[in-house]
């Protein structure tokens, strides 16, 4: 999922649990990053639920139902901002999310219950792997793997350095 409709000339991915309260800290730098880069940085999610998380895999799913209703990033933003309640309440809390949001909720628990989005998520998580993704957030920039599990610390520095070298390499 994307938050760009233009061919942005930088992109940053951000491995992401949305159960995981790492990735909600990670919003104020994605958010900082936005701002900075104004459109130059394409800020794309993939998901990478993590087995600890019992309700990751759902709210991934829910995610991209978000997006294909228009509000991929503002669900994901408002979901992450409970991650404590998803993991102690569920998948209703997913579909609280996306009423609170104005969605289709109906929309929402059938995409949940047929699988659509089970390919994307899967291949999301199957490319993180195979690129060496072993927590979240994780972010990729250019051909660097910055892993923000551990800390966020620095890393929107890091982030900021790398995509200024790339931009000023492209421009």
């Amino acid at each position: 999922m994307s938050d760009s409709t233009s061919a942005a000339p930088v992109v940053l991915d951000v491995w992401c649990d949305l159960e995981c309260p790492d990735c909600h800290l990670a919003l104020t730098d994605v958010h900082a990053l936005r701002a900075r880069y104004d459109g130059r940085l394409e800020v794309r999610l993939r998901h990478f639920p993590l087995d600890k998380h019992k309700h990751a895999y759902a709210a991934a799913q829910a995610a991209e139902e978000a997006a294909v209703q228009g509000q991929g990033w503002p669900y994901v933003e408002a979901l992450l901002g409970r991650t404590d309640g998803l993991g102690r309440d569920g998948e209703p809390v997913l579909l609280d999310v996306a009423r609170e949001l104005g969605l289709d909720a109906e929309e929402f628990d059938t995409a949940l219950i047929d699988g659509r989005h089970l390919l994307i998520v899967d291949a999301d998580q199957a490319e993180g792997k195979a690129i060496g993704v072993t927590g979240t957030p994780t972010y990729v920039i250019g051909d660097e793997r910055l892993d923000g599990g551990k800390s966020q610390e620095g890393l929107r520095e890091r982030i900021e350095e790398i995509a200024d070298r790339l931009l000023a390499g492209r421009g």
